[in-house]
């Protein structure tokens, strides 16, 4: 049975819009990742933007618990249903139907689609609830009705906005297989395990405390897959379900080990694990430091020191996204394309953390036989700062032994280290959100219309202004910059890596343009007066012209990528201005340089065809089945706007040439490394790359005036040869210099100038005679460098550098028998080599 799909076609029967998985990356600054199926319509339910239509929505939402408020990582594979990554199911209202059709849409389909046994299931409502009360008991026993106090009964999105009482759904797994003392209705046990819970979203909670109605109460709902699936297959651990064993199973064939569920933990951490990594490599997060990429990088590397506790001692992790995507990728197709990508992605930083983890484990071995109750947190700061081993992973194998870690410790060293930044994870969520007046506009205007794409000028209507706090004000006056909200306009707003546009409003500059929750609304600088109802004449900056060659330029180079390097190259973010285009991509390595000189001959084969642009506008599966690109995690409405150009076709709101040819040439600036997994090309086109290739051809006219006329390569060959050949006369040289010894009490005593190799010199010099000390000094650049040596006599050589060392603003040390230091006072070298004679003399 397919829980997902009836579920889904349910709901989509009872009237619900189905709703694909939201991206688990939220665009919610409060949030590291999706952790429940709300996340979604969260702005919806705190009323930031109007309901939408139809008001009733369902779906099967991707979440993440693993960092942050919500981190379930140190019970996943330790218990029978935690998770790192699951899928919520969900049927949401929003000011539509209520209680009563949300408890028969919940009976409905528990009992006649899943058909669970009637005398298997319990229900819970608020103390207070005597509605839901009511209402349950239409459909279910009364004496099987439970009431429970806030704790368990009400849910808050925060200390204030939407609250109400839920009411929740169990499953009774049965007194023949959980009889402990908390297995009872509302105990800790896992006799009665819920299933499904239903929230009544009907008070507003202010910062007092106090609730009011809300006047539009609304649903949200909540059942998680994995444990519907388990009931279903009459298993009584998630990780037993059909979800999780053949990953369970590939482990240990991989393992060549016999899975057992008592001592098993490691093989369920591994199969949980590389759920979450392939689902957040796949959507486009990648291993790094902090924020996201950290989370991603703690959970790999976890799932690693388990097949390493298992005896998997070489890159593994990256053989299961095979069975993942075999699992999956039906319900998430983007899996199948990402496929390979992933799985170099994890085997790269598999082998990265296997290079380290036999040392780190040596140390933490060490360390434990002297841990008598906490582990220490220099060592534990030592495992992550030169190991790779994440603090929790520490804290994860003293948990085992029954000790603890001391993270105060840990911590102090962690901000002794470096000052770390505000995390990478911030969403669109800022202040603005809180304080604009965004929803009122909604309300009264709706979203305004962009005429832009074939008009560069108009005349409009200004619906509203907004100061620089978003603030809703009747006139902008002179020299105060704000916000103006246009009927039509035809200033692009910034959206999809296109900068907005500049431009004039009669006589009141446009500096900026972006979207606020749907409305286009440009920044302005007024000059005398603009006022709501003023009827105005606008211009969009010719800049625009140059921007849209950028964005088509992009497109090309988006296309080339994947032709040249492979289709799992995807977007992951660009920037499209006047002068210059940024496109960041999914790749694992660097582009080299053959494949940049292939992609930049196909973006300009392409230019030079000359392709009109084609513009279709049509939902988005036919879009998607006729082969349109769609960046991964944006949002589209139901009509889309897919754009061909040549051999290209996406989905894209943003303004484009008409012909190819008008984007001119196409230069490649530079490709480099965003982070683990990404990299950047930067390039130019139009105007831009003519100026590029001047500046070029200027630099090459300067060289050839330098190098006299003469063929740049053939010259610049022969200096270097030249430079080469100089260089090594003058370590000939140096390296023939004599330096005489003077005898004290049978030991030869060489120290002198020597700007050659020091370290080959004091060798030489050593090998010569039977009994000697050595100490030489050299300048380079602007700095010294001092060595001493000695062999057979009672001086040693690490504590004269260092004794003299500081003369020349240095340090250093070494051996008894060798020894160097640098410095970089070179005006008291001869003081250094006196002070060196006096303390031989005095030790010989």
């Amino acid at each position: 049975m397919d829980i997902r799909k009836e579920y889904l076609e349910f709901f989509k029967n009872k009237g619900h819009e189905i709703i694909p998985s939201a991206p688990l990356v939220p665009d919610d600054a409060t949030l590291l990742f999706t952790n429940a199926g709300m996340v979604p319509f969260k702005s919806i339910f705190t009323g930031d933007i109007p309901r939408p239509t139809p008001p009733i929505r369902t779906s099967c939402q991707t979440c993440i618990r693993a960092g942050g408020k919500h981190n379930d990582l140190d019970n996943v594979g330790y218990t029978a249903r935690h998770h790192t990554f699951f899928e919520m199911l969900g049927n949401f209202s929003f000011g539509d139907y209520f209680k009563k059709e949300a408890i028969a849409y919940a009976w409905e389909f528990v009992t006649e689609i899943l058909k669970l046994p009637k005398d298997r299931l319990y229900v819970t409502v608020h103390e207070n609830d005597d509605e839901a009360y009511e209402i349950w008991q239409k459909h279910i026993d009364k004496d099987r009705i439970y009431k429970f106090g806030d704790k368990d009964n009400f849910w808050a999105m925060g200390d204030t906005g939407p609250c109400g009482p839920c009411s929740e759904i169990f499953y009774d797994q049965g007194s023949e297989h959980f009889n402990s003392d908390e297995d009872y209705m509302g105990g800790d046990g896992d006799r009665f395990l819920e299933i499904w819970n239903l929230v009544f979203m009907q008070f507003e909670r202010s910062s007092d405390g106090s609730m009011s109605p809300l006047p539009k109460p609304s649903i949200d709902t909540g059942m998680g897959l994995e444990r519907v699936t388990a009931i279903k297959e009459g298993k009584f651990s998630n990780y037993d379900s059909s979800l999780f064993m053949p990953l369970i199973n590939e482990v240990a064939r991989i393992a060549n080990l016999k899975y057992e569920y008592e001592s098993g933990a490691s093989f369920r951490v591994i199969s949980d694990h590389i759920r979450s990594t392939t689902f957040l490599l796949a959507q486009g997060v990648n291993f790094d430091k902090e924020g996201r990429g950290y989370v991603l990088r703690r959970i790999l590397r976890r799932a690693v020191r388990h097949g390493y506790l298992l005896g998997i001692k070489e890159p593994f992790m990256y053989k299961l996204v095979d069975k993942v995507v075999e699992l999956m990728g039906e319900h998430y197709e983007y899996l199948k394309e990402k496929k390979e990508y992933v799985k170099e992605l994890i085997k790269i930083e598999e082998e990265r953390f296997l290079a380290t983890i036999s040392a780190g484990l040596d140390l933490f071995n060490e360390e434990l036989k002297k841990t008598k109750d906490i582990f220490s947190g220099e060592v534990a700061f030592k495992l992550y700062d030169t190991y790779g081993f994440p603090l929790d992973l520490t804290a994860d194998m003293l948990r085992e032994k029954g000790l603890s870690v001391d993270e105060a410790k840990f911590d102090e060293l962690m901000s002794k280290q470096k000052a770390r930044a505000k995390a990478s994870w911030k969403g669109s969520g800022d202040a603005i959100k809180e304080s604009g007046d965004f929803k009122a506009l909604l309300e009264e205007f709706g979203e305004n219309e962009f005429i832009g794409y074939d008009n560069l000028k108009s005349s409009s209507k200004v619906l509203a202004l907004l100061n620089s706090e978003f603030k809703r004000v009747n006139e902008l006056k002179n020299g105060e910059i704000g916000y103006v909200m246009l009927d039509s306009t035809p200033f692009y707003a910034q959206s999809g890596g296109q900068c907005g546009d500049t431009g004039l409003l009669g006589k009141n500059q446009i500096l900026d343009t972006k979207k606020y929750f749907g409305l286009n609304l440009s920044t302005i600088e007024a000059k005398n007066s603009i006022k709501i109802g003023d009827i105005l004449p606008c211009e969009v900056s010719l800049n625009r012209l140059e921007i849209r060659r950028h964005h088509s330029a992009t497109h090309l180079l988006h296309a080339a990528l994947r032709a040249i390097i492979g289709s799992h190259i995807s977007q992951a973010g660009s920037s499209v201005e006047a002068d210059k285009l940024r496109f960041d991509f999914t790749h694992p390595k660097p582009i080299s340089k053959d494949e940049l000189d292939k992609i930049e001959k196909f973006v300009n084969d392409q230019i030079t065809i000359g392709a009109k642009a084609k513009i279709e506008i049509m939902d988005i599966e036919s879009a998607k089945n006729s082969g349109a690109i769609a960046l991964f995690g944006e949002k589209y409405g139901d009509q889309v706007r897919v754009l061909t150009l040549g051999c290209s076709k996406e989905l894209c709101g943003g303004t484009h040439v008409e012909n190819l040819n008008e984007i001119g040439s196409f230069f490649i600036i530079r490709e480099s490394g965003v982070s683990a997994g990404v990299r950047r090309i930067e390039a130019v086109c139009s105007r831009a790359a003519l100026n590029y290739a001047n500046e070029l051809r200027s630099e090459l006219e300067e060289i050839k005036i330098a190098l006299k006329g003469a063929n740049p390569i053939n010259a610049i060959t022969k200096l270097k040869d030249e430079i080469k050949s100089l260089q090594n006369e003058i370590k000939n040289a140096n390296s023939s210099v004599e330096l005489s010894p003077t005898i004290i009490n049978n030991v030869s005593v060489v120290i002198g100038e020597f700007n050659g190799d020091i370290k080959a010199k004091i060798d030489e010099i050593k090998n010569k005679f039977d009994s000697v000390v050595v100490f030489l000094a050299s300048k380079k650049d602007g700095k010294v460098s001092i060595g001493a040596g000695s062999k057979n006599c009672n001086i040693k050589a690490g504590e004269l550098v260092k004794a003299i060392a500081p003369i020349v603003g240095g340090g250093g040390g070494g051996r008894d028998d060798f020894a160097t230091a640098g410095g970089k006072d070179i005006d008291k070298i001869p003081n250094a080599l006196n002070e060196a004679t006096n303390i031989i003399k005095s030790k010989l």
